[in-house]
């Protein structure tokens, strides 16, 4: 279980291991940490192993022979998977079975890919906690007091604890990243419309994209590699034939431009990961990479207008679950309005119902221009100041988070808090830009620190062979419960 999602392939492939054995492993460490940590939502043991005999058979028959074929992994449980459960951590999905599989889901299963079950989210994704989800709380790997992050938590903590070998997130305005920087594993968010979002549960479909998390950049990039194709299903799909991005894993960052976004340093961060993120952008410079610092700009516009957008998008993507066509239905009720509202309100948790509530009324006559409006308004700024920025510079640099996590319950009683430690990440979803979040540094708590690279639309290499050159400076530091099980605590 300690070896990465490519290592394993390779073991499967040259038949030094059985999909089969691998697969038996991980359902094994998910037995032995899940009722600590609740990573998972639903658990398919039994179709797993069917799932792996299968792609064995396959291997032995010269059928599959993709890098990731036979390797057991994790689904964030707002991906559609057809026969299979699919809950987006909600009461009003509660026993929604999917009739379809989600594209990204597909291409994995092409590839020969295991799909052991569905992991922990904060409910329709929205919250950085996964607190906030229908089926109890996820715990952080390195210290059970602490949340993993979210709305991926479960994907994050999942591969943290080495219950899987990778799993699929999705990140709206961080979601993928943060939780990543949390739990110390590697997280990775394409430019927008390079994975179908088609069989993705929406929050914000405008700033929705699935992405890998994993141990390590060239898993990440492998992953990518398998997720990346066109889809006439999504109209948001893009033809892309730049798409072999393991091509991009060199040490060489030799005259690379990286600009360090200084607005991300000021008030709020702590000294720690400001230290530990500083710390990894002068080893890329020691490996001949050019630093600048530089302000960005319209840092403190991203966090207001992708709260304003995001639950604009969901209060209307949420509308769909109203207790008629599948899902929760209330028991009691009298007429076809009560019926939608009792159904609603016992089947939506309450941070859904905050940002249903503030979408509609952002959305409303006589506010849409006066929030709406001007959101948008800050959304194609803050693209012209990215714009500026990779006119000058290759890659950008700063901290995924302000802080490392938080213990449960730190932002229950204040959601304004939850919302603006997305700070760093947010501007990223408003303007489609790729962003890998991976370790850098551990800190007095003996929490994981993290740190983005963000590259323009469409140059994922870029972030792809400047977080590999990092990543070549360190060894991946586990995660204190996957080094407990190994000696049997």
């Amino acid at each position: 279980m300690s070896l990465t999602a490519v290592e394993l392939g390779k073991k499967i492939q040259k038949k030094e291991v059985t999909a089969v054995e691998a697969t038996q492993a991980a359902l094994d460490a998910i037995a032995a940490k899940e009722a600590v940590l609740g990573s998972f939502v639903t658990v398919d043991a039994e179709g797993a192993l069917k799932r792996a005999q299968n792609v064995q058979k396959q291997i032995e028959a010269g059928i599959l022979s993709s890098p990731l074929v036979g390797v057991p992994m994790a689904l964030k449980d707002n991906l559609c998977t057809k026969g299979m459960r699919t809950t987006c951590g909600s009461k009003i999905l509660h026993h929604y079975i999917p009739p379809f599989t989600a594209e990204a889901v597909a291409n994995l299963e092409k590839a020969g890919a295991v799909i052991l079950g569905k992991t922990n989210m904060d409910e329709f994704a929205m919250g950085s906690t996964t607190e906030h989800g229908a089926f109890g709380v996820t715990k952080n790997p390195w210290n059970v007091q602490h949340v993993p992050g979210g709305s991926s938590g479960g994907s994050c903590a999942a591969v943290a604890a080495e219950q899987c070998f990778y799993a699929l997130g999705s990140d709206t305005g961080g979601s993928i990243r943060q939780p990543s920087s949390f739990c110390g594993v590697t997280g990775m968010k394409p430019t927008y419309g390079t994975v179908s979002r088609y069989g993705l549960i929406a929050y914000a479909s405008s700033l929705d994209q699935i992405g890998p998390i994993a141990k390590d950049v060239t898993d990440c990039a492998t992953i990518l590699e398998i997720l990346a194709s066109h889809d006439r299903k999504d109209s948001t799909s893009m033809k892309r034939n730049d798409t072999n991005f393991t091509k991009a894993l060199v040490e060489d960052v030799r005259g690379m431009k990286i600009g360090i976004v200084r607005d991300y340093f000021g008030d709020g961060i702590t000294d720690e990961v400001k230290a530990a993120v500083l710390a990894a952008a002068r080893e890329l410079e020691k490996k001949g990479a050019i630093l600048e610092e530089f302000d960005l700009g319209l840092v403190k516009d991203a966090v207001p207008a992708y709260y304003v957008i995001a639950c604009a998008e969901a209060s209307s993507n949420l509308a769909r679950f109203d207790g008629m066509k599948y899902g929760y239905r209330a028991k009691d009720y009298e007429g076809l309005h009560q019926m939608y509202k009792k159904s609603r309100s016992e089947g939506f948790g309450a941070e859904v119902k905050r940002r249903i509530m503030l979408g509609s009324f952002v959305l409303s006559s006589g506010y849409y221009d006066a929030y709406y409006l001007k959101a948008l308004q800050a959304k194609a700024l803050i693209k012209q100041a990215f714009d500026r920025a990779f006119a000058a510079y290759d890659v950008l640099l700063g901290p995924t988070a302000p802080t490392t996590a938080p213990k449960f319950g730190e932002f229950s009683s204040d959601p304004i808090r939850m919302y603006l430690g997305d700070i760093y990440t947010v501007a990223v979803n408003l303007a489609g830009l790729p962003s890998i979040s991976l370790p850098c540094g551990i800190d007095r708590g003996g929490l994981p620190i993290g740190f983005q690279l963000i590259g323009d639309c469409f140059k994922e290499a870029d972030i792809i062979r400047a977080a590999y050159a990092f990543e070549r400076t360190r060894e991946y530091q586990r995660s204190p419960m996957a080094m407990q099980h190994e000696k049997g605590v």
